[in-house]
């Protein structure tokens, strides 16, 4: 196996983000590789189904400032610099395949809450980004 130059790393912000870190982390400076740092915010009009004649655009802005303000965080504190930090808008599968794509990415690492059955059915983050990529993908198990 090749050791890997480029991984990027998807997280969701919860408090189960620095288990994905964690690891990233390890492999980062296993493979002496650069790290990347991407969220993706789901647009607002998705959740209500685009069936509400609101102007959502200021909402949407704030969750994109409190992305940017969180992923800062993880940034500084796992050494990741700030042109490395991608926040944007879509759907989570499409956007982590399309920047993966544009950078050059040998690595995906994502998290996983390990579904079993009929979650697994209907599909999760990780299973999404798994099926459709060219590169690696890793999903460690979230405890």
């Amino acid at each position: 196996m090749s050791a890997y130059k480029k991984m990027l790393v998807a997280i969701d912000l919860t408090e189960e983000a620095p288990q994905v870190l964690d690891k990233a982390k390890t492999l980062r400076d296993t493979h002496g590789a650069e790290l990347l740092l991407v969220h993706v915010v789901e647009p607002v009009g998705y959740a209500y189904g685009g069936d509400i004649p609101m102007d959502l655009t200021e909402l949407q802005d704030q969750l994109d400032k409190a992305a940017k303000e969180q992923l800062g965080k993880y940034g500084e504190q796992y050494g990741v610099a700030k042109e490395h930090q991608i926040v944007t808008v879509g759907r989570p599968e499409s956007e982590i395949h399309r920047i993966a794509q544009e950078q050059g990415v040998d690595l995906i690492i994502v998290g996983s809450h390990g579904r079993k059955g009929f979650q697994l059915l209907l599909g999760s983050t990780a299973n999404g980004v798994l099926h459709g990529t060219e590169c690696d993908v890793l999903a460690v198990r979230i405890h």
